[in-house]
């Protein structure tokens, strides 16, 4: 049985991102650098899954989902974001934002990041809610979780590979990549990253407060939608990649879709 209700958990968990992402907002004050953020955010957010498990009253099947599934996302995303914002400058977005923000950079920095933690906690509710429920959902829902999850992590794994290997190559530089999933989605990894969260809805079916879950894919999609994914990433590719209006124009923004036929044809 859970040793903590509910809400100690929750808030014991928010707690703790509060403090990391405080530390993170510290650090970068030291380096300029705010996009190690990126990759803190997901390994924290992976790091729920174990949380909630571990103080959950699910069956044993849901909890090991629960803290194997989220977590290997986690440590999968979080390090390639590692790997790709280390050593190098601070992403444009952050970059922006400061000179935005000017005198208050510090401060509203700060703030910024605990609105992210804010997000993970929102995006997280649906392995609260699935660690909390007395009996377990039908098999056959598990199997349901595991498939969709493996698919999303797949899916993202293969997108961003294939967005490496095209930056790898210094004749595209500059160039817009259309290459595999990037041909039918100009952003198939938020797509994945969208759908990796609906995983957890089978594991909560039936649960008490189980729609909950429905929450963090509908969040994960507003925020790559509309705040800090795909206006804040199109905005600076438009104006550094030439034919990326063209792009816009053929191409799903999330969903994978056949392209549009392009202007020049």
């Amino acid at each position: 049985m859970a040793s903590m209700g509910a809400w100690s958990v929750f808030l014991w968990g928010w707690a703790a991102l509060a403090v990391v992402f405080t530390a993170v907002w510290a650090v970068q004050l030291r380096t300029g650098n705010a996009g190690i953020v990126d990759a803190v955010w997901a390994w924290t957010l992976g790091a729920l899954g174990p949380w909630y498990a571990l103080n959950g009253a699910a069956p044993e099947a849901v909890r090991w989902l629960l803290a194997l599934m989220p977590l290997a996302w986690g440590l999968r995303l979080g390090t390639y974001l590692w790997r790709r914002n280390h050593g190098h400058p601070e992403d444009g977005r952050y970059s922006q934002l400061r000179e935005e923000w000017g005198d208050n950079a510090n401060f509203r920095m700060w703030a910024f990041f605990q609105v992210q933690v804010l997000f993970s906690m929102l995006i997280a509710l649906g392995l609260l809610v699935a660690s909390r429920r007395s009996e377990g959902p039908a098999a056959v829902w598990l199997v349901v979780a595991g498939v969709v999850w493996l698919t999303a992590i797949v899916g993202e794994s293969v997108a961003d590979a294939q967005l490496a290997a095209f930056k790898r190559d210094p004749a595209n530089k500059g160039q817009v990549c259309r290459r595999g999933l990037w041909r039918y989605s100009r952003h198939p990894n938020y797509f994945f990253e969208c759908l990796h969260w609906v995983a957890y809805v089978p594991l909560a079916l039936g649960a008490p407060w189980g729609w909950l879950s429905l929450l963090p894919p509908a969040v994960m999609a507003f925020l790559l939608m509309k705040l800090s994914g795909i206006p804040a990433t199109e905005a600076q590719a438009a104006k550094t990649r030439p034919g990326y209006a063209e792009y816009i124009r053929t191409t799903s923004a999330l969903i994978p879709w056949p392209p549009k036929s392009s202007s020049s044809s």
